[in-house]
C-alpha cells in the first residue's frame, strides 16, 4: 500500500486527483487516482489512503435489476414533478404556507425543496399503489 505524506497545512483531501477520460480511445489504459485524508479523531495513524482504479473497476458488470429500474423511474418522475411545481405560480403560495406549517414539527422537512420532494414522492407512491 502506498503512503502519502501531506503538508501540515492540509487538513482534508477527498476525491479524484486524476480522472479517466471515457471518451478517449486510450480509456482502457488510463488510471484514476483517488485520495482521502482526514485528521483522525482517534490515535489511528491510518487516516490517509490513496487508490488507483482502472476503467474496468468503474464500469458496471451486473445487469440492472427490476428494483433499480423502479427506483430510477420514480426518481425521474418525482424530479420532473418537483421542477414543474417550483415553476407553477398557482401553487407557490399554498406550498409556502404548507411548508411553514410543517417545518417545526417532528420529522418536518427543513427546506422547501425537501418538502416538495416529500409531497411529490408521496403523490407518486399513492398513484402507483392506489
Amino acid at each position: 500500500m502506498a503512503k502519502v505524506e501531506w503538508a501540515d497545512a492540509i487538513k482534508t483531501v477527498s476525491g479524484a486527483l486524476t480522472r479517466i477520460n471515457k471518451k478517449s480511445q486510450h480509456a482502457g489504459d488510463q488510471k484514476m487516482i483517488l485520495a482521502t485524508h482526514r485528521v483522525a479523531a482517534t490515535t489511528n495513524p491510518q487516516c490517509s489512503n490513496l487508490y488507483m482504479r482502472g476503467l474496468s473497476s468503474v464500469t458496471r458488470t451486473t445487469p440492472i435489476t427490476a428494483k433499480e429500474t423502479e427506483i430510477r423511474t420514480r426518481f425521474a418522475v418525482v424530479s420532473a414533478a418537483v421542477a414543474a411545481r417550483k415553476k407553477d405560480l398557482s401553487k407557490v403560495t399554498q406550498d409556502q404556507i404548507d411548508f411553514m406549517a410543517q417545518k417545526d414539527l417532528p420529522n418536518g422537512k427543513k427546506t422547501m425543496t425537501s418538502y416538495l420532494w416529500k409531497v411529490e414522492g408521496d403523490a407518486y407512491d399513492e398513484e402507483q399503489n392506489g
